[in-house]
């Protein structure tokens, strides 16, 4: 047994991941307060505080806390709430019917769903918006803001995971090789996970070597969510993942299971998690935390 699983640093993360949650709902619900459109509240409401991971807003608080110790982590409660906010609405828009067409997530009707199409397109709208919103009003320096601004448009946008998300609508009935499923992945959940990761690097200020060892680490563990997906996708029941099992292979989309088959995607998943612990080792300092996140990320069931 490493470290990393060793029972410390499980407990460790289980009280990460959850003091997460508490913290980014509590700024996004202080964020959505003080307005009077109510239908479009309400469905931002539903889609980013309702149930979920918070797989992002953890990896900020993680890495921010790895390098700065925990008083820095009042200061990444913006950063973290920013990124759940563009998560949830890709979500809402991922789940359209111009787009992936489903009716459940997270357990639950989604967005267009439980209200209507009108109103789950602006409240992605919306919530997307409020992202910024929230790294404007941030307690940082301007300096230290529009580094961030920057992380979180790059990864967001044309460049990353709306980028991904095109490439992925596109794959739909075609067969990629293993580079083209690599690069749409990256692009689609692995940029705005880096971005976490780099954003809670930028707040605590990290050095040069810190943060390029963090980018590898992050882009390892961004790519081995997806791998991950793609293997649940196929051998987890609905109620357990919340969404439709065999989604993937129903909408005849490429994956790392139609591509490598189950034995292959469940070895490179492993290998893009000893990536990970590879570019963790060369931290130095307690990394356990990290390590276990990254262990989570390969071991989950939804």
């Amino acid at each position: 047994m490493t470290a990393a699983t060793q029972p410390s640093a499980t407990s460790e993360l289980q009280e990460l991941l959850s003091s997460s949650s508490t913290r980014v709902e509590a700024t996004i619900d202080a964020a959505l307060s003080n307005s009077t459109a109510n239908t479009l509240i309400a469905a931002m409401r539903y889609a980013a505080l309702g149930p979920g991971k918070r797989l992002r807003p953890a990896l900020v608080y993680a890495v921010a806390s790895t390098f700065a110790g925990p008083e820095i982590l009042d200061n990444c409660d913006s950063a973290a709430a920013a990124l759940e906010c563009i998560h949830a609405y890709s979500l809402i828009h991922d789940d359209l019917p111009a787009m992936d067409n489903d009716d459940l997530r997270r357990g639950r009707a989604t967005c267009h769903i439980q209200f209507d199409e009108a109103s789950a397109i602006l409240a992605g709208d919306a919530l997307q918006t409020q992202a910024f919103e929230l790294l404007l009003n941030a307690p940082h320096s301007d300096q230290l803001k529009l580094q961030l601004l920057s992380e979180l448009a790059n990864a967001s946008g044309v460049r990353g995971m709306v980028a991904g998300q095109a490439m992925d609508l596109a794959a739909v009935g075609k067969v990629l090789d293993l580079a083209q499923l690599q690069q749409m992945h990256q692009l689609k959940t692995g940029a705005l996970i880096s971005a976490a990761a780099r954003m809670g690097a930028l707040i605590s200020d990290a050095n040069s070597h810190q943060r390029m060892a963090i980018n590898e680490y992050a882009k390892a563990i961004g790519l081995a969510f997806q791998v991950q997906d793609d293997i649940l996708d196929v051998t987890t029941d609905t109620d357990t993942l919340g969404k439709a099992q065999g989604a993937d292979a129903a909408r005849k989309k490429p994956t790392y299971i139609s591509l490598l088959g189950f034995d292959g995607a469940h070895s490179k998943a492993q290998k893009l998690h000893d990536g990970a612990s590879a570019a963790l080792s060369r931290l130095g300092g307690d990394t356990r935390l990290l390590q276990a996140l990254a262990d989570y990320i390969i071991r989950r069931n939804y």
